[in-house]
């Protein structure tokens, strides 16, 4: 089912949600990365969706985040990915994306005011024993940890507890950088694996062709 049907299938209920859902914003961090990359004001709060925190703070990373938000958050993915995402609004105002005071990306995917259809990336810096401690206690939670690509994977989704979706978190730790997305209704095949592939490029791969602009509706 594409997003605009899943979007329309849960409009009805996603207005009456909407009065219950409370506010909550990314998790704030106040530490810069060991790179030294600028400090910029922090982004908006993301409203009607809680973001579980993560550890984040100065490592020791020889790994760049994405500049020239928000077109660095498309450039992360394949067309394939793309392709699922269309006409889904990146970084829509008041929506939480940018780039936060501690450096960290945020990638928002999702429609102002539908709230129980977005995903939401923060790609970041984190210590490595604080990411690793944080990602065990995952693994005691339910969620299914494992070592692809030469990081630290950890995934699990469930029923939302409000409304008849599914709702997930995938994690992944490598080179002090942890891509942490969330999502609720909105999990397009091979994300994840995108983003890792675009951060840290397979031996042999060719250079990832820049996605290509945002049509006026993605970006309202």
């Amino acid at each position: 089912m594409t997003v605009r049907r899943r979007l329309a299938a849960l409009a009805l209920s996603l207005v009456a949600a909407a009065a219950l859902s409370a506010c909550a914003g990314v998790p704030d961090g106040g530490a810069t990365t060991g790179t030294g990359t600028a400090a910029v004001a922090a982004p908006t709060p993301t409203p009607s969706m809680t973001i579980a925190p993560f550890p984040m703070g100065p490592s020791t990373s020889t790994t760049a985040l994405p500049a020239n938000l928000p077109q660095g958050c498309r450039d992360l993915l394949t067309s394939t990915v793309l392709q699922e995402l269309d006409g889904v609004p990146l970084n829509a105002e008041g929506m939480g994306g940018g780039i936060r005071a501690d450096s960290t990306r945020v990638c928002v995917w999702g429609e102002p005011g539908a709230v129980g259809t977005r995903l939401v990336t923060l790609i970041g810096y984190s210590p490595d024993q604080e990411a690793r401690d944080a990602l065990y206690a995952l693994g005691s939670q339910g969620y299914t940890c494992y070592e692809p690509h030469g990081g630290i994977r950890c995934e699990k989704t469930w029923q939302s507890a409000t409304l008849p979706v599914e709702e997930g978190r995938t994690l992944f730790y490598r080179d002090g950088v942890i891509v942490d997305t969330q999502y609720t209704n909105l999990a397009p095949a091979g994300y994840t694996d995108a983003v890792i592939d675009a951060l840290w490029p397979p031996a042999g791969s060719a250079p990832r062709t820049p996605a290509p602009a945002p049509s006026p509706s993605a970006t309202r």
